[in-house]
């Protein structure tokens, strides 16, 4: 297969048979996922022979193949009058308390509503840019139905000594979760290591492949048995030692107990509804402030979603 690319357009010249456009272009332009190639053919982006086609056209050996890439045009950045619960602040740094279902930065599919709009509206231009524009004052982040506490640096300098911490393990980040399933051990760790998953390009997995050393420590809160063939949950206090995407979420599956209500790491369907996303909450941090020193300890009370499936687990044990 020869390949010529231009600024904004791809040609493909086949050695060989494919089969489906679309599947063929999925293996010529891995760094795309299905669905965006679909959707090109779908726009009129994609030729084979020159000619315009379906996903299910059928290509062969010498069929020249072009692909023309859209500019990637990014709406403005803009603040948003949204509340935030912060839960500690100065001229440093500040920490909110995130709702679930908030975004915490701009991507695709969200460019408003999310954190970042409504720090920069709170913030203005005090917070750092280490990140970039679509994440000012981010050093990390929490998933969109995880909720809890989040540090945000008002400036460089506070940014690369909060990402120095948690490079160097010394800035704490304890959760809590209700996980499917009973733990024999009253303690444990996860030690395994985080890549994109081989398959899906929107999850992650414990993999050996192009990853990173991922470890977990959980101990247990309460256990709530199963009644009557009902699933068992079990209520767990976890801590990171390293901070890799959907770490908790990935490592509770892996030991094959999920976060209940998990719609991407939880597997077969669960008895017990619990709620809408993960039941899981960044309930404390502990870091050395910036500029002076000081030890700041911080606890997020546990949300209402969470005290609710609590309850729910109660009731079915007494």
């Amino acid at each position: 297969m020869e390949t010529i690319e231009t600024t904004n357009k791809l040609n493909f010249i086949l050695n060989e048979d494919g089969g489906r456009l679309d599947k063929t272009l999925a293996v010529l332009m891995p760094d795309k996922t299905r669905s965006y190639i679909q959707k090109l053919i779908e726009q009129g982006a994609v030729t084979v022979n020159g000619r315009y086609s379906d996903k299910k056209t059928k290509v062969s050996a010498g069929d020249e193949i072009e692909v023309v890439i859209p500019e990637n045009q990014k709406p403005e950045i803009l603040p948003e009058n949204i509340p935030l619960d912060i839960a500690y602040e100065d001229e440093d740094l500040l920490v909110v308390n995130k709702p679930k279902g908030m975004v915490v930065h701009p991507a695709a599919g969200h460019y408003n509503g999310t954190l970042v709009n409504a720090l920069m509206y709170h913030c203005g231009d005090s917070l750092s840019g280490i990140n970039g524009v679509e994440r000012p004052g981010i050093v990390h982040r929490i998933d969109m139905m995880t909720s809890g506490l989040l540090i945000v640096a008002k400036n460089d300098f506070a940014h690369r000594s909060l990402a120095e911490q948690i490079k160097e393990h010394s800035f704490t980040r304890r959760y809590e979760s209700i996980v499917v399933g009973n733990f024999r051990e009253d303690s444990g760790t996860v030690n395994a290591p985080i890549g994109r998953h081989p398959t899906d390009r929107k999850k992650m997995a414990v993999t050996d492949k192009n990853s990173r050393p991922a470890v977990t420590h959980y101990q247990v809160l309460r256990r709530f048995g199963g009644i009557g063939g009902a699933e068992a949950y079990t209520h767990l206090r976890l801590t990171l030692e390293t901070g890799r995407t959907h770490q908790i979420r990935v490592h509770m599956a892996y030991i094959g107990h999920p976060v209940a209500c998990d719609p991407v790491y939880g597997g077969a369907k669960q008895q017990f509804a619990c709620c809408e996303g993960q039941c899981l909450h960044a309930r404390e941090i502990e870091f050395i402030h910036p500029r002076d020193g000081r030890i700041i300890s911080l606890t997020s009370p546990l949300p209402q979603y969470f005290n609710d499936v609590l309850h729910k687990l109660e009731s079915r044990v007494q």
